[in-house]
């Protein structure tokens, strides 16, 4: 069965983007960035893999993404209707509806679809956001691999965006860099 991983960065106060989506806060450079296209190649967007010599890379992790509307929003506005070409997509929203034909819209239930993804083949599945769609998911998630970011920015998109309903995570692998970026991967318990 593969495993449902919540791969996101995050601020020191649990947010995951500006009250706005934004997120570019988040400094993606140096020995980070370095790490990130060694270790998770396949979460770099399709348009970026060229410029940071991925062209070629295979997926190391994941094969398939599932994000919410806010989190494929920012790649709409720039144009680009299938940012993670390289993958399996899934953009979960009520509001959305025909897109790109390599993108599946799905409008209800994503915990149905997550565990029909996670009963397939394949390599993992990577929840790239937002907020509420992780709470929504947060009983189907298996894992979870956050870039603790050195900055507190007191509002905006949080982690875990829903009701209060604990849930434990065993943290089991942790990296940090010099920039203070720690990235720690967390185990359901």
């Amino acid at each position: 069965m593969r495993k449902l991983t919540y791969y996101v960065a995050a601020t020191l106060d649990g947010y995951i983007a500006a009250p706005d989506g934004g997120y570019d806060f988040f400094p993606f450079e140096g020995e980070v960035r370095e790490a990130i296209l060694a270790e998770y190649p396949e979460t770099m967007p399709a348009h970026v893999r060229g410029p940071f010599g991925l062209t070629d890379t295979p997926n190391r992790h994941f094969d398939t993404v599932v994000m919410g509307r806010g989190t494929y929003e920012p790649a709409l506005r720039a144009g680009i209707t299938s940012p993670y070409s390289h993958l399996e997509q899934y953009v979960v929203s009520r509001t959305l509806t025909a897109g790109d034909p390599d993108v599946r819209i799905v409008a209800d239930d994503p915990v149905a679809l997550v565990r029909g993804l996670k009963e397939r083949d394949g390599l993992g599945v990577w929840l790239a956001g937002g907020g509420k769609l992780a709470a929504a998911l947060r009983d189907e998630i298996d894992e979870l691999v956050i870039k603790h970011n050195p900055v507190v920015i007191g509002a905006g998109i949080p982690l875990f965006d829903g009701p209060f309903a604990p849930t434990g995570f065993l943290p089991t692998a942790r990296r940090a860099f010099d920039s203070g970026v720690t990235v720690v991967t967390y185990t359901r318990t």
